[in-house]
């Protein structure tokens, strides 16, 4: 396996390892990197991949220079080596939704996170970035995703998730794919907050899809939100029946 890397909009990178193993197709671990004056971190991807991650962060950025650390929720994939890069980066600091903090990370973080309240913003210094709940959606109570207003990427974690080595950047259809993969994985919780969350971000008005596994998403995002949406909703009148 290897970690490639690529920028996906102004400043914001893809670093992407396909591992073959993973559904018959293969499946992509992505994290994303924010280069600015306060480098950011989405995902940490696992523990064992730890250093092919930190090699393509190396590329772009020496690593003792990232300030934050964030994910969408407490899962292995997505926060699984923190302390690894805790460690490695001696200036960063988890920053998260205050539920999450409250819950699992004061007790997980070998350094205190910064818990953020629903909307608040970092300046990183040349792009900021928006904290958004999003309970549950798709899975998990501390769930959010964060939206980097500058460039208006939305970092939305597990949804869209789709199977396959997947290109890192498209303007192709990547609801139909999420689709089938949620109906290998079910994987995403179905509540009557679930469509009404996706809508929510679709009012961002994103111009990126930063997707965690599989390809990133750069044609209309707002319709794409609105279909997952209506897809979630259907999905759920179809269980309720």
């Amino acid at each position: 396996m290897e970690t490639t890397t690529h920028e996906i909009a102004d400043g914001i990178f893809r670093l992407s390892t396909f591992v073959p193993a993973v559904t018959p197709d293969g499946f992509t671990f992505n994290q994303f990197l924010v280069r600015a004056e306060q480098p950011l971190l989405f995902h940490t991807g696992l523990r064992n991949m730890f250093p092919m991650i930190a090699e393509a962060v190396a590329r772009i950025i020496p690593i003792e220079q990232l300030r934050w650390v964030a994910f969408g929720h407490v899962e292995a994939d997505e926060c699984g080596s923190m302390n690894q890069w805790l460690a490695a980066a001696p200036d960063a600091q988890v920053a998260h939704g205050a539920l999450g903090v409250d819950v699992s990370l004061n007790d997980l973080a070998d350094r205190p996170p910064r818990a953020l309240r629903d909307g608040e913003v970092i300046d990183l210094g040349g792009k900021r970035v928006r904290h958004v709940d999003t309970p549950h959606v798709p899975h998990a109570w501390e769930a959010r995703v964060l939206f980097e207003e500058t460039t208006q990427t939305l970092f939305c974690g597990d949804l869209f998730t789709h199977t396959g080595n997947c290109v890192a950047l498209t303007s192709s259809d990547i609801v139909g794919p999420a689709e089938a993969a949620e109906e290998i994985f079910g994987a995403t919780c179905l509540t009557p907050r679930t469509a009404p969350t996706i809508r929510k971000l679709a009012d961002l008005e994103p111009n990126t899809l930063a997707v965690m596994h599989g390809s990133s998403f750069n044609g209309d995002c707002r319709s794409a939100l609105i279909q997952l949406a209506d897809f979630y909703a259907e999905r759920l009148r179809s269980v309720s029946a």
